[in-house]
């Protein structure tokens, strides 16, 4: 009895706490943003660089009486706001260079990570070369107030393993002086490898984007491209330290703070080119593919099927064009070598097609020889068009732009650049915060509840939402207004915003009805915010270049009419050609499906023709498969490959009981196999005492957190959960909360020693003492402790702040690492949540989710299937398609592998390697059973009852196990291991998997 008055009094504490916040939403006000960062101290931006040694630690609440409510725009002020204020001071550029040398370090962090000596011809530079985190300060005297830009003379590491650029954090005395400082790009130059490989069926195999890079000089530029000019940087006069924080490899010869030179608009320029005679040269024409360096290895040379598009793909993958959606982001550039016969002026056209995002303008930052030639070329307009077009780079009427070039060799270079939508970027998130803060008002005053009994007084309950509501309106208005402006027509973001703006009004013409209809507010929110994505993107496609001398005419550039639907005809016929059938199965070669993406197939097939077949004398034929319902299908015709690749954890036990793949632990080497991966990865491939898959990727879970927020608000990363709930009160205080997914239920189960189903597989084991508890764990996450029940994008809110920590899987590292430049070194990635057991360990189980591959039943060559499957899943193998999936496509192709030594060699960052390989240790996923796919479906059909409907939890769960064990039943007399009385037949007798894996040791650096 004493017991459970225990848990009652818990339970009701624990609802008064959530209760109480949602009154302190309402009850403190907010403190003024931030203060900007040239008035700040030395410790206002100082890094979370406590939170790795406080990783044991317990969670810190803030005290109960703390009546500051920190939001989640409290971040340093944006660089455009911050040069604004500069300039409205009257801050001028500096008068003079000033150059530091990179030997001469002042401090540093770690003695080993900086030394000096000689590097690639070059002698007393900075060789920077960190396993770790590190950074190295500079002083620097500056003689007089000014602007400068940093321009900076480096050249990257080069190797296997390294694929990004160099990014580095970097302060001013002691402080980011704007918010992307914390995130300054030193990028690397790429160049694809040619002649280009064409596979049996004649199509082009992408070629391996090879490392370039050499010494370079460039200014430092935002990583996220929202600027077409480089970053200044205010020094008042005196002594400065400058410090750089990285983890990536660099040499530095130099920095130098220099004034800024800014372009000179058009009419300037031209006037001053010298005089010169009419050039006679003939128009050129460069193939925007044959490129002569990229700084992405993610821009891709593609392949396209327009008639006029040259070399014509004649029915085959032909790469014959670059860019549309591997050219979108972030400063990616590419330059191209154009010659100039005879000194003279020239006008420049593109062969172009920019239709990806629907009625929405691109922009590119054009230069020549490095430097932009006059300030139109700063961000310069592709207007949407549904095909391909001829661009002239010319004005607003029309009239080409003239450029002036010396006889000989020159550089052109284009660059994604969203400048001009960037004042639109920063007034959309000004319209988030307000209706972020009008959401959770509208929370706190409803209980977020929707009681349409009651009636509402808004001019006494809420008495400024309609002057909010109407600031939102204001802001969207001119938004809509500087989109159109900006892009040249109306588009789906503008026409979005009038839409938002239309259901503002219809909220203000019944304001004592606006808390029935909070979610609209919420749904506002999150569509105005997704805005950004879509004005940041800049996709952009060329086939060709033209260099022409003023006089002369350009090239026809787009397809007529009936060029275009001879094309239509010659590409059907084309189809029909194509030797690439999933039905086209060669007895005489290893046939491999692959239920992937084409880059993947493609390089599939490449590394074995490389590397497998001429060691085995094997041939191997890779197919795509679009989808794995087409192997059920294909084997009804009775076609049926020897391998297929790319299945999700479900299928091969699916197939296995209905005979139809190998039991590959029959191959007397499967255990040399079967110790490369952990004991729980291997759980949902077992069936009936054998083995039927081989693991090939593995989605980890981890806790991802943002070091900025959490130090701010004097937060530890939590250890246990019971550190989750100490740390809930006061994220949810100041608007935050923690992420949760609703569908994680494996965590708690296994935690908690509970399991799915018991040891003969014949029932489920759901309905324990530790089942229940697990249960009861999971849905007080969202019953008790406030935890959001639906989130539409963890990613967002995680980059917005709102939800400055979360539990999360691999698709969200990917994420964060290629597209939240502004967030490096913000964010970090720590082992999730354990639970304490007796003896005082932390327990971390926890899933993730695999592909696997599998050997059929109906092969031929299953001992040469063997041989394929072993190289496929050996480490060197994984390692190199990895790296080269990686060197083709960029960060958003890191190849997750679940060979943990291969995981070990890819280009990770050390530390998030480590917290990866620990958290890998605790792996384990659920056993596939006849009748085992109920299990997933009826836990979430328990949670909806138990959190969104209300029902008692212990009831929910046993209504569950009902269900559950009636399905088990039903398949297990269908499969013949239940008899129709009841009685069992055989039983699964499921491998236990009780202690972490010891086979992650090696590898923790």
């Amino acid at each position: 009895m004493q017991v459970k008055w225990k848990r009652i009094r818990k339970r009701f504490l624990a609802v008064l706490m959530i209760g109480s916040l949602g009154l302190s939403c309402t009850s403190f006000p907010a403190l003024p943003q931030a203060a900007a960062a040239d008035t700040a101290g030395p410790d206002a931006a100082k890094p979370a660089a406590t939170l790795a040694g406080t990783a044991g630690t317990a969670a810190k609440a803030a005290p109960t009486n703390q009546r500051q409510v920190v939001k989640a725009n409290e971040f340093e002020p944006y660089y455009a706001n911050v040069l604004k204020g500069w300039q409205d001071k009257g801050i001028k550029a500096g008068t003079a260079s000033i150059e530091i040398k990179a030997a001469d370090v002042s401090e540093k962090s770690d003695e080993a990570a900086a030394t000096v000596g000689s590097y690639e011809g070059k002698s007393n530079v900075l060789l920077w070369n960190s396993p770790k985190e590190s950074w190295v300060e500079y002083q620097v005297n500056v003689p007089a107030d000014g602007l400068y830009e940093m321009q900076v003379s480096y050249r990257p590491y080069t190797g296997k393993s390294l694929r990004r650029p160099v990014n580095w954090d970097i302060k001013l005395d002691g402080a980011h002086p704007f918010r992307e400082a914390s995130s300054v790009a030193l990028y690397r130059q790429w160049k694809d490898a040619r002649p280009i490989k064409k596979d049996r069926d004649g199509n082009d195999i992408r070629p391996k984007s090879e490392d370039i890079s050499n010494w370079s000089l460039q200014p430092l530029r935002d990583s996220g491209g929202a600027y077409s000019e480089p970053l200044q940087w205010y020094f008042s006069k005196g002594t400065h330290t400058i410090r750089l924080q990285s983890f990536d490899p660099v040499a530095l010869e130099s920095i130098k703070l220099a004034p800024q030179t800014k372009p000179k608009p058009y009419q300037d320029v031209a006037a001053a080119y010298p005089q010169s005679k009419p050039v006679e040269a003939e128009t050129a024409t460069l193939q925007a593919e044959d490129v002569e360096w990229k700084n992405d290895s993610a821009i891709q040379i593609t392949s396209d099927t327009d008639p006029r598009t040259v070399p014509l793909a004649k029915g085959r993958i032909t790469f014959n064009s670059i860019g549309g959606k591997k050219w979108y982001n972030q400063n990616q550039e590419i330059t191209w070598t154009i010659d100039a016969p005879e000194s003279g002026k020239y006008k420049l056209a593109f062969r172009e097609l920019q239709n990806t995002i629907s009625q929405k303008a691109s922009f590119r930052r054009i230069a020549i020889d490095g430097k932009v030639p006059f300030q139109e070329m700063l961000a310069y307009r592709f207007p949407y068009a549904t095909g391909w077009q001829g661009m002239v780079v010319a004005d607003d009427q029309g009239k080409p732009y003239e450029f002036y070039l010396e006889k000989g060799k020159h550089t052109l270079t284009l660059a994604v650049t969203h400048d001009p939508f960037k004042p639109v970027i920063i007034g959309i998130e000004e319209i988030t915060d307000i209706l972020q803060g009008i959401d959770q008002d509208l929370k706190s005053l409803t209980g977020g509840q929707d009681d349409k009994n009651r009636t509402w007084k808004i001019a006494q309950d809420m008495p400024d939402l309609p002057k909010r509501l109407t600031e939102v309106s204001d802001l969207m208005k001119k938004l809509s207004e500087q989109v159109q402006t900006v892009n040249g027509r109306k588009d789906n973001v503008s026409e979005s915003l009038n839409t938002s703006i239309k259901d503002i009004e219809e909220l203000l013409s019944k304001v004592d009805d606006i808390p029935y209809h909070k979610d609209t507010i919420s749904s506002m929110n999150e569509k105005v915010s997704n805005f950004i994505e879509t004005l940041v993107q800049q996709p952009l496609q060329f086939d060709e270049i033209y260099v022409a001398p003023v006089e002369k005419n350009f090239p026809v550039m787009e397809a007529s009419l009936f060029s275009k639907m001879k094309g239509m005809v010659v590409n059907f016929f084309y189809s029909f050609q194509s030797k690439d059938r999933l039905s086209d199965l060669d007895d005489k070669v290893l046939n491999v499906w692959v239920q992937r993406g084409r880059d993947y197939v493609t390089q599939l097939q490449e590394l074995a023709d490389e590397t497998f077949t001429p060691d085995t004398g094997i041939q191997v034929k890779v197919n795509l498969l679009p989808n794995a319902q087409l192997l059920v299908l294909a084997n009804a015709a009775g076609i049926q490959p020897d391998i297929a690749l790319g299945l999700t954890q479900d299928l091969p036990v699916d197939y296995a009981i209905r005979n139809s793949i190998y039991d590959i632990s029959k191959f007397p080497d499967f255990k040399d196999l079967y110790k490369n991966y952990s004991p729980g990865s291997w759980l949902p491939f077992y069936y009936n005492k054998g083995y039927y898959a081989v693991p090939e990727t593995q989605a980890f879970h981890v806790l991802y957190y943002r070091k900025d927020i959490l130090s701010r608000l004097g937060l530890s990363i939590p250890e246990t959960w019971d550190d989750v709930y100490d740390m809930l009160p006061t994220l949810q205080q100041n608007y935050m909360n923690f992420y949760m997914p609703p569908t994680e239920y494996m965590t708690f189960i296994y935690q908690n020693h509970a399991d799915f189903f018991d040891k003969d597989g014949v029932k489920t084991a759901l309905d324990t003492p530790e089942g229940f508890k697990a249960f009861k764990q999971w849905t007080d996450l969202f019953n008790i402790y406030a935890m959001d029940r639906s989130v539409s994008s963890f990613y967002q809110h995680f980059r917005k702040g709102d939800m400055p920590i979360g539990f999360a899987d691999y698709n969200t590292y990917i994420q964060l690492s290629a597209a939240a430049p502004e967030l490096n070194g913000s964010w970090g990635i720590a082992q999730i949540p354990g639970t304490r057991q007796p003896d005082g360990t932390l327990a971390r189980w926890s899933g993730g989710g695999q592909t696997a591959g599998v050997i059929f039943n109906s092969s031929k060559k299953k001992d040469q299937a063997w041989e394929f499957m072993k190289w496929w899943a050996s480490a060197d193998t994984q390692e190199r398609y990895g790296s080269d999936l990686e060197a083709f496509n960029g960060v958003s192709f890191r190849w997750n592998t679940a060979n943990v030594e291969a995981f070990s060699k890819l280009p990770w960052k050390r530390e998030d390697a480590n917290v990866i390989l620990e958290q890998w240790r605790w792996y384990k996923d659920m056993p596939n059973l006849p009748g085992g796919y109920f299990v997933g479906r009826e836990i979430n059909n328990a949670w909806n009852r138990a959190v969104v409907d209300g029902m008692n939890y212990r009831s929910s769960l046993e209504q569950t196990v009902l269900d559950i064990n009636r399905e088990l039943r039903r398949k297990q007399q269908e499969f013949g291991f239940i008899d129709a009385n009841g009685e069992v037949i055989k039983t699964m007798d499921l491998p236990v998997v009780d202690k972490p894996w010891d086979g992650v040791n090696p590898y923790v650096k």
